[in-house]
């Protein structure tokens, strides 16, 4: 007889058939619990899964965002690449990082268990949260196609995706998302903790954002600029502007949409409660607050950034709002759960004057990122680390964070400088890591000759070089042969790269 039935049997002991009452109650009482566990399941996976659909939605954004941003005869090649991302990061997740990013029990620094997710469902982890995750690491890898595109060659596209999503970022995440991992806030419990504190990197600001703009960085340094986009004497900067605006305000509205499964949906589970036994209040409270303050960083980054490009223009920038608005975004990424709405003002006003410097500098050293990948994902994603260790509320964190009472929070709502240090520690670790691993892969590959096209190439387009196609007709002008022997004549000539012509692109 269960317990449950021995104390039913005793409380009935005066009936008639009181062990069969017993029985009897305990066993509906027993398939209620049951089911409601079903349910609870049920919804989170749900959740989960829907939450996954949403993040790879962003790849699509990604595409649009990625095809906009760059000169009519390159379209064909930087989608494809967005839709190789997604191909080549499904398998070297599959087969190796999800094992080094949550194979567990594992050491502090590399997971070393479910390759190929072999016995993951002997553990906590199910196939919803490998999905899940999946969506991140593909996210990492689109940043770093913006950076190269225009002027890399297709192979190194392969090799660098599969590289990125196989190995480097899911070293990182186990650093900061595994219970297992060095500077996790989420660490088993009785495990020290950096600074006391972990680092509270809810959904990527620095894992998934910073990485991607750090390896976007080394991969367009060592290229060099787009051909044309400065001049030798490095007195002008030449704009070699995006073929579609509609392209990419619908690549950023993408974005906005899937951002509210990449940030909401890192809870992974919504039927959760807080507080006190009875009180109706829980997770998805706070999954409703995540969304609130990434809606708001986005925004009045989108915002500060019109305003501040019209003070320097006199013009109203469509594209650089876009960009302004997926600045603030990946800024808040960082600590959207743990700090209040007025907060998430703060955050997206600060990321649009770091972004907007950011391409000030970009200029100013010629360093060419076709899509501001490096200074809107790697120096809002670094702003946005910083943020949350001076904005995140103490009651959010002992929420979202649970298991470590006295747990430091941000030093501006007056929970001290531990959580700054563990966040500046974070800083230097994903840009030393990123640093040691991807820029001798780009090296290496341009020492071989695979990493850069040819200036003929360059000047002629990759989708007529790689794909043999083009998703625009390009007519010939003045009689001659097409644009790209008109364009390489003239760089010959004048020994000044100059921008592809934009008025003979239909």
């Amino acid at each position: 007889m269960s317990t449950c039935a021995a104390e039913l049997a005793t409380m009935l002991s005066g009936a008639g058939n009181a062990t069969g009452a017993a029985n009897l109650l305990c066993g509906q009482l027993s398939t209620v619990s049951n089911q409601i566990t079903d349910s609870s399941y049920a919804i989170n996976a749900t959740y989960l899964l829907f939450s996954a659909y949403l993040v790879f939605v962003m790849q699509l954004g990604f595409a649009m965002l990625c095809a906009g941003s760059v000169r009519a005869q390159n379209t064909i090649n930087i989608m494809l690449l967005n839709v190789l991302d997604a191909c080549t990061g499904a398998l070297f997740y599959y087969l190796f990082g999800f094992a080094f990013a949550f194979g567990t029990p594992s050491n502090a620094f590399i997971g070393d268990h479910f390759f190929g997710l072999k016995k993951l469902l002997q553990t906590g982890f199910d196939y919803p949260f490998f999905l899940y995750q999946w969506a991140f690491a593909i996210a990492a890898a689109g940043i770093t196609s913006g950076s190269i595109a225009e002027r890399t060659q297709f192979d190194a596209y392969l090799i660098y995706s599969a590289f990125l999503t196989g190995f480097v970022y899911p070293v990182t995440s186990h650093w900061f998302w595994s219970a297992d991992g060095w500077a996790s806030a989420s660490r088993n419990t009785g495990d020290s903790l950096l600074f006391n504190s972990g680092v509270i990197d809810f959904a990527g600001s620095g894992v998934v954002h910073m990485v991607g703009g750090v390896a976007g960085l080394w991969g367009a340094l060592i290229e060099g600029p787009r051909h044309g986009r400065f001049t030798r004497d490095g007195i002008q900067a030449v704009p070699l502007r995006g073929h579609s605006a509609s392209l990419v305000v619908l690549g950023t509205f993408l974005l906005w949409f899937g951002w509210y499964g990449f940030n909401p949906g890192s809870f992974t589970v919504i039927d959760k409660a807080y507080g006190t036994s009875g009180s109706f209040y829980g997770q998805w409270s706070a999954v409703g607050r995540t969304a609130v303050t990434t809606t708001l960083a986005g925004s009045v980054a989108g915002l500060t950034t019109l305003f501040v490009k019209y003070l320097q223009t006199r013009k109203w920038k469509a594209i650089d709002v876009c960009n302004g608005i997926l600045g603030g975004f990946a800024a808040i990424t960082s600590g959207c759960s743990v700090v209040d709405p007025w907060a998430a003002v703060i955050c997206g006003f600060i990321s649009a004057l770091v972004l907007i410097g950011g391409n000030l500098l970009a200029e100013k050293v010629e360093f060419d990122d076709p899509l501001e990948a490096t200074q809107l994902h790697g120096g809002c994603g670094i702003w946005g680390i910083i943020f949350t260790a001076l904005f995140a509320r103490e009651k959010y964190v002992n929420e979202v964070y649970p298991g470590h009472p006295g747990r430091p929070y941000g030093l501006f709502m007056g929970g001290g400088g531990r959580l700054l240090g563990a966040h500046m520690v974070a800083i230097v670790a994903i840009f030393g890591w990123v640093t040691l691993t991807m820029a001798p892969l780009f090296f290496l590959l341009s020492k071989l000759g695979m990493l850069r096209v040819s200036l003929e190439h360059e000047l002629e387009g990759m989708d007529e070089v790689y794909h043999n196609s083009s998703a625009h007709e390009i007519h010939a002008v003045n009689g001659a042969g097409n644009i790209a022997e008109l364009q390489l004549a003239e760089a010959h000539e004048h020994q000044v790269g100059a921008p592809p012509a934009q008025g003979n692109v239909v």
